[in-house]
């Protein structure tokens, strides 16, 4: 059974303040350092983030010199559906600072895809799970700008068409699924990234008020607030089978204590 696939964790809920070392320790007990490419999460705020709203940093400066003396990359989520070139110079000091051969940037708009490889070549570009690319002229086309594509959860049970794709190297597989896998429309996506354009640019007291108005008081950002569904916990995937169709690079979610994610 092969055994050469490597693992992006997601750091999604993670505090700032809780040591990398001791959440991957506590979240993804069996995935070793080694087989860890990289780590995903909010590191200083920014307009170009969505996905998740943005309350802090998820990855803190301590967090990044762990991920680097172990060799393990750091991929910052610049997600948002909406990006202009004034707000492209304004994030350049982020860029800066995280420039390095190993990290990653994973995007959404393709201009921003575009003026990242331009400036900064060091970076892994991805297209994020938020492009939905549906089929295999999604996939191609997305590999023409893109390092690599994170393909949409429900399509690991889409055998034929992960057949059908020629450099499965550059593919990016959800190792478990949550919310997304079942969902009927994605409304969040959008809406997040509008709101985090408020979220990453306002005090820290703005902040929280902004979040509790527009995330939990109001019900119009989740398909499911709207339409109810059946929820239950993440979904783990079979990463053999799908590593014996010829797929190595695995995005692994971490369950929520409290919270339920349909399929």
């Amino acid at each position: 059974m092969p055994n050469n696939f490597v693992y992006t964790i997601s750091a999604r809920g993670k505090r700032a303040n809780q040591p990398m070392e001791n959440y991957l320790k506590t979240f993804f007990p069996n995935i070793p350092l080694r087989k860890i490419d990289s780590v995903f999460g909010f590191v200083e705020p920014s307009s170009f983030y969505s996905g998740r709203p943005f309350i802090g940093r998820q990855i803190s400066d301590k967090d990044y010199d762990f991920l680097r003396r172990n060799n393990i990359g750091v991929r910052i989520p610049f997600t948002n559906h909406f990006a202009t070139e004034k707000e492209y110079q304004k994030n350049k000091k982020i860029l800066e600072k995280y420039h390095q051969k190993g990290n990653s940037i994973i995007t959404t708009n393709d201009n921003l895809a575009t003026w990242i490889k331009r400036d900064y070549p060091l970076y892994q570009i991805e297209a994020s799970l938020l492009k939905e690319v549906k089929n295999l002229e999604n996939i191609n086309s997305a590999l023409e700008l893109y390092d690599t594509v994170v393909l949409p959860m429900n399509l690991n049970n889409n055998h034929e068409l992960l057949k059908s794709i020629d450099q499965k190297n550059r593919i990016t597989l959800f190792g478990n699924g949550g919310c997304a896998l079942t969902c009927p429309n994605r409304i969040c996506y959008e809406y997040i990234s509008k709101r985090n354009k408020v979220l990453t640019t306002t005090n820290i007291l703005f902040r929280y008020l902004y979040y509790w108005y527009f995330f939990v008081l109001r019900n119009k950002w989740c398909m499911h607030k709207i339409k109810p569904r059946k929820l239950h916990g993440v979904k783990d995937f079979d990463i053999d089978q799908l590593a014996e169709l010829g797929f190595t690079r695995f995005k692994m979610l971490r369950e929520h204590a409290g919270r339920k994610t349909g399929y």
